[in-house]
């Protein structure tokens, strides 16, 4: 099993707070049985959506789009 890094990450999305976003939404899918885009190796969630950002199987853009199309909208 590779270690994964925060670094590994930032070379494919340049910002930490659309990284954090952008793997805590793909872990969440992949918690709730959600394809796996790497091999899971018995990994985590939150590691196996570290793993498709750096090996760019999740680009930032695919990252924003999932985001806008599961956004919710509440009115108070």
């Amino acid at each position: 099993m590779a270690r994964i890094t925060v670094e590994d990450c930032l070379r494919k999305v340049e910002n930490h707070f659309e990284l954090v976003i952008i793997a805590s939404k793909r872990a969440r899918q992949i918690a709730k049985g959600g394809m796996a885009m790497v091999e899971p190796e018995n990994d985590k969630p939150t590691v196996i959506a570290l793993r498709e950002i750096a090996s760019g199987r999740l680009n930032e853009t695919e990252g924003k789009s999932e985001l806008e199309s599961g956004a919710q909208t509440t009115t108070p």
